[in-house]
């Protein structure tokens, strides 16, 4: 077993890369031309599988989504890698369903749901949306989900083998333990951590597009409204509390308005 985690640990230690937006270090096994080549092609089934309108409504979530890859580009372009998004490939498309979701591929392939419209409310809430997700692709996120859900398998796969003699009852109470504590401990936080992230990166994305950042708290709110108090604890959850989204988005907004005057000069 000792083994199996010292070959796991520098498997981990290995696929470490720094992101090129935050400078922080990400563990992200999935380099971008394996990983969008993949991710484009499920977009694709995607929009095939589903109804994509071509609507008013569409035509302003693309031009958002054009407003907020340029600013990206202003960004990157400022963070001294101005050939980092060379290989994306953007593409904004509303699809009908009525879930109050959004959500972007690798690559720049997002989609927005037409249930969250009504949270969105007005172009500037369409911006707060667009901003996150497009940081999300920014961030390397997918990569970095799909690295840490093969560790996890790792990681159970040697609770497998280090249990085998045991017990069936004992066995089964440390695999179920494994399974809660990697789940709540690691990768809910995990993502909880990007969704952060993203909030951040993305209202500074929309600032920079030129839209109000003061509609992006505004937004959280009307998502806390739409939830009815139906929201898991945030322990439980993949996202953070929409309050704690509504504060920290609020506290953000002065600094993030310094950084945009600073990025155009």
């Amino acid at each position: 077993m000792k083994k199996s985690l010292f070959i796991l640990f520098l498997f981990v230690l290995s696929s470490c890369k720094v992101n090129q937006l935050t400078g922080k270090k990400t563990f992200n096994i999935f380099p971008n031309n394996k990983l969008f080549p993949m991710a484009f092609t499920q977009y694709k089934t995607f929009l095939k599988d589903n109804k994509v309108l071509d609507t008013e409504e569409s035509k302003e979530i693309k031009f958002i989504g054009e407003q907020i890859a340029k600013a990206a580009q202003t960004y990157f372009t400022y963070k001294g890698a101005p050939n980092y998004l060379k290989d994306y490939a953007w593409e904004y498309n509303l699809v009908e369903n009525s879930a109050r979701n959004a959500w972007c591929m690798p690559g720049g392939k997002i989609v927005f749901y037409t249930g969250i419209l009504p949270v969105a409310k007005n172009k500037d809430g369409i911006a707060a949306i667009m901003g996150h997700e497009v940081a999300h692709a920014l961030l390397d996120h997918g990569g970095q989900r799909m690295s840490i859900s093969m560790a996890q398998q790792g990681l159970n796969l040697v609770a497998l083998k280090a249990t085998e003699k045991q017990p069936e009852k004992t066995r089964k109470a440390v695999l179920t333990a494994y399974g809660l504590g990697s789940t709540v401990g690691g990768v809910l936080p995990f993502s909880r951590k990007h969704e952060t992230e993203a909030d951040k990166i993305g209202l500074e994305l929309m600032i920079l597009a030129g839209y109000n950042p003061e509609e992006a708290p505004k937004l959280w709110e009307r998502m806390k409204a739409a939830s009815q108090g139906k929201a898991p604890p945030e322990i439980l959850s993949t996202h953070p509390s929409s309050q704690k989204r509504i504060e920290n988005l609020k506290r953000w907004i002065p600094e993030a308005q310094r950084l945009a005057s600073e990025i155009k000069g």
